[in-house]
């Protein structure tokens, strides 16, 4: 072990004795060293550097021994050599005043050694002990060195080690202050030798964690690879972060371990009773466990703890300063945003609806869509009415957003058929859409409980509008030019519940939509079934197609606000939320939990799993909640948790969530050896897919490689009992409820290995991105993409039809969400559309994974793979100036650019991060 010059010294509870710098002659008198001076250490067979309180035989000035203590003193000499140690403690971009003062005396004691104690691990054994040769715990010294890098603070450590020592291929890190200390790295140089060790984790104060965190070297190894030296070590720390299940988690714990989501709603209070997820009823993935206490025992739900807490995640998935003041900004502006429409509502003891098309201008700042409006004065008088009239015209800085992309060039184009067709294959959710193979469409529903199984868009409803392109229904068939949006059987259970809901009440239909793609390029909506469940006496379900008069083009362009109110929904509670940032999350707690940090699958994923955990806990806290903000502005309302479960079950395959296989499920793309992915698409001018080709090939390209580079060997995938234990506990853990599904890849190849983790990586990089990214650019201007509607389309025979008949417009903008609804979603959307400053890119990877790294071989990959997404942004942007790609270009029409690699920080409608960080 590496031991110090003899000081004990008692800081914060902690013992601390310092073994000789030189070997200990019989009954030789020890002197003690000021701690100023320079750290020299040897080796020693002891254990431990830690005096306990109750070592009273251990003399406090001087240190005696009456044999050799080290085992190379027993043996001849073998000499020393120094070693340095240069470790980087990042800091805290900000604090208060009182933990500046903190820091102040913290920085005192570490360079007085009272900060951090280090302690190598050689890779060979120690024949004495059996395990790694260490040295006794050694401080950290010296006043802290800025260098160039203004985040990190550099100190010291120097060593005097036997010069047969090993390699050192961990080192155990203390923390002896009261506060946390955030370790970016160390690197230890021996002569010629420099090995980094890289951190980036949060290290506790020993009166919380009193084991010292282990930090292994940076070159990744298989299991069967560990240097000896440190076998043991590899296989306690990942015991150390998988926890027992049991208690509740700390903050300053590193725990993984799965739950179900049980902490939606508060069985105290009637309107928040929200069931649980996860299990054969509502089957769900696994979200990170936080043990806190039950509420109730049935069933058994979490406390939601009070409203400023957080929920627990391990500390190293925490938002780091930058993204949570990013994040915070967010939430501030949100603040702002709905202030005005709140107090509105409050005075006037309802909430505002949308009565024309300028109440929705005023929302924007850009002068192409704003008149300057009239001073608001409330009337109130006095104090409080004037701190109203105050906030009323706080001015368009602070209250108004930037005008959403969709509108800022053409205000019109959401009203064009065209347009609602693009977005199908270029907006914000286009992986929904499908070809339509035969007609009549078929319900997979039980039609004793949900009628007749036959859709109303019959073959003689759609031949009639196919005609209008010149064509016969045969040739649209055969030439796979028509294509369905299909909500029925998601929808359909959900309705009569939705349409009772009397808080916050909305109305909603089951919907499909089949459109027709042109000759000249364009995807055009043909038809819209909207379906309520049967009545004795009627199926209910209603058609509608374009038509030429007033009325008919009223109704047509109220179906289609149902329509996008219902993608809205699917969009954000299954594509998003449950495709991508919940079935992520499994993935991640078992790749903590199985899989070492010295594993090459941990250190390829690493990239990809930031902050993914924090923003799902977030989420759980005040997006997806009983009574949050998805609820109360979404469609599904109350129900929306329950309709993701649904789909989770009815529809979500592990299998089927790469790129080409989900392309060829829906029909938009038919397997072709000859192309690049294996797969051609039936419309090339799909944005979305063609763009997401590009950016999967490179995943693929770079995957491929790196897998084959540390599973050269055929048999070893099978052997890796890391690696089989992780895609276990995915399986059967993780995703529990699919535990016994069919369709599971197996992991026995390389090739397996490389699809599953293409796969997953897809999902975190570019996937996340292109449903995400698109929310405000898309969805806020509240007519293009309605989050619900609070009025069914009037029939003949209902009270609302005059009022319909004498003015359409008002009947339109009154069934869209209140001024409230809408700009909290607003809101939202332009929160989570946001690039925070700290972002990490796929496109930067390479730099990203420079510091895991030391072998030049992977290195290469990470470059290469760099450069195939220069590549890729090149070709998009070559693509989106191609004039006969209709679905890109066009007077007014904002490119898509969901999926290209860069981007500044901000709302940018652009730019692929590496993980599902927002």
């Amino acid at each position: 072990m590496f031991i110090a010059s003899p000081v004990k010294t008692n800081l914060y509870g902690v013992g601390l004795v310092r073994s000789p710098a030189f070997p200990v002659l019989p009954r030789r008198l020890q002197h003690r060293v000021p701690l100023s001076r320079q750290v020299r250490a040897v080796i020693s067979r002891e254990e431990k550097a830690v005096d306990q309180e109750d070592e009273k035989s251990i003399n406090r000035s001087v240190v005696y021994s009456s044999s050799p203590a080290f085992p190379w003193q027993r043996s001849k000499y073998t000499g020393t050599k120094t070693v340095m140690a240069v470790v980087k403690i990042r800091r805290k971009m900000r604090e208060k005043l009182t933990e500046r003062l903190g820091h102040q005396f913290e920085l005192l004691m570490k360079a007085v050694g009272q900060g951090m104690l280090v302690q190598l691990v050689s890779e060979d054994i120690d024949p004495e002990t059996g395990s790694g040769r260490r040295s006794l715990e050694t401080p950290v010294l010296g006043l802290p060195k800025a260098r160039n890098d203004p985040r990190n603070l550099e100190f010291t450590a120097t060593f005097t080690v036997p010069t047969d020592f090993g390699k050192p291929g961990a080192i155990l890190v203390t923390n002896l202050l009261s506060s946390e200390i955030c370790l970016s790295e160390i690197i230890i140089r021996d002569g010629s030798d420099t090995i980094l060790f890289p951190g980036n984790t949060w290290i506790h104060s020993r009166n919380e964690n009193p084991e010292g965190r282990i930090i292994f070297r940076s070159q990744p190894c298989l299991p069967s690879q560990t240097p000896a030296g440190i076998k043991e070590l590899r296989e306690k720390d990942l015991r150390s972060v998988r926890g027992n299940g049991k208690g509740e988690r700390k903050p300053h714990e590193r725990i993984y371990d799965y739950d179900v989501y049980n902490d939606l709603g508060d069985p105290r209070k009637k309107d928040r009773v929200r069931p649980i997820l996860g299990g054969p009823e509502r089957p769900y993935p696994r979200r990170c466990r936080s043990g806190r206490t039950l509420v109730s025992r049935d069933p058994p739900c979490e406390s939601r703890g009070k409203d400023k807490d957080e929920f627990y995640v391990p500390r190293d998935e925490e938002f780091e300063d930058i993204k949570r003041d990013t994040f915070t900004a967010g939430r501030l502006k949100a603040l702002f945003h709905n202030l005005v429409p709140s107090i509105a509502a409050a005075l006037s003891n309802l909430d505002i609806p949308f009565t024309c098309f300028s109440d929705i201008d005023k929302l924007y700042k850009c002068d192409i869509v704003l008149r300057p409006t009239e001073p608001k004065d409330t009337g109130l008088g006095g104090f409080f009415g004037s701190f109203v009239d105050g906030i009323l015209n706080v001015g368009e800085t602070l209250l108004k957003y930037d005008t959403p992309a969709v509108i800022k060039s053409d205000r019109f184009a959401w009203l064009r058929d065209n347009e609602f067709g693009r977005q199908a294959l270029a907006g914000v959710n286009p992986v929904n859409i499908e070809l339509l193979k035969e007609l009549p469409i078929r319900s997979k529903l039980d039609p004793d409980m949900y009628g007749p199984q036959e859709s109303a868009l019959t073959e003689e409803v759609i031949a009639k509008e196919v005609l209008h392109y010149g064509m016969t229904l045969e040739q649209a068939f055969e030439e796979k030019r028509l294509f369905l949006l299909d909500y029925h059987d998601m929808l359909l259970p959900f309705v009569d519940k939705i349409n009772s809901l009397k808080e916050d009440p909305r109305k909603t239909y089951a919907s499909r939509t089949i459109f027709f793609y042109s000759k000249a390029g364009a995807l055009r909506p043909l038809a819209i079934e909207l379906s309520l469940p049967p009545t004795p006496d009627n199926d209910n379900k209603f058609v509608y197609v374009h038509g030429h008069d007033a009325t008919t083009h009223w109704m047509w362009k109220l179906a289609k606000a149902h329509v996008c109110s219902n993608d809205a929904g699917v969009h954000q509670l299954v594509n998003h939320w449950l495709r991508t940032h919940a079935s992520m999350e499994p993935y991640i707690i078992a790749t903590n939990r199985q899989l070492s940090t010295m594993h090459p699958v941990y250190k390829l994923l690493h990239p990809h799993m930031r902050y993914t955990l924090e923003i799902n806990a977030r989420a759980r806290k005040s997006l997806i909640n009983g009574g949050g903000i998805i609820e109360s502005c979404f469609t599904p309302g109350k129900y929306s948790m329950e309709l993701s479960s649904a789909a989770y079950k009815s529809m979500w395959r592990f299998d089927m969530e790469g790129l080409p296989a989900d392309l060829v499920r829906r029909g938009m793309a038919e397997e072709d050896a000859s192309e690049e992915c294996g797969v051609k698409l039936v419309i090339e001018d799909y944005p979305y897919a063609a763009d997401g080709l590009l950016i999967w090939k490179a995943i693929k390209n770079l995957v491929e490689s790196y897998v084959k580079h540390f599973y050269s060997d055929p048999k070893s995938i099978a052997s890796d009992f890391e690696l089989q234990a992780w895609w276990d506990e995915i399986k059967n853990k993780g995703h529990y409820d699919k535990k016994d599904e069919p369709w599971w890849p197996k992991l026995n190849t390389t090739q397996d290995l490389s699809e599953i983790l293409t796969n997953m990586i897809w999902i975190a990089s570019g996937q996340h991105a292109a449903i995400n990214f698109g929310q405000y650019p898309f969805g806020g201007y509240v007519p293009n993409r309605p989050t619900l509607l609070r009025k069914l389309i009037p029939q003949e025979n209902d009270p609302e039809y005059e009022m319909f008949m004498r003015n359409p417009q008002y009947s339109f903008l009154s069934s869209l969400p209140t001024q409230l609804q809408a700009t909290k979603v607003m809101a939202v959307q332009e929160t989570l559309s946001t690039h925070s400053a700290d972002e990490e890119y796929l496109i930067d990877l390479k730099e990203n994974q420079r510091r895991w790294f030391q072998d030049e071989e992977v290195v290469k990959y990470f470059s290469k793979f760099s450069e195939e997404l220069e590549e890729v942004e090149k070709k998009i942007n070559k693509r989106n100036k191609d004039k006969k790609l209709k679905n890109r270009t066009g007077a007014g029409m904002p490119p898509y650019e969901l999926l290209l690699p860069t981007s500044p920080h901000g709302v940018t409608g652009r730019g692929i991060p590496n993980s599902i960080s927002i």
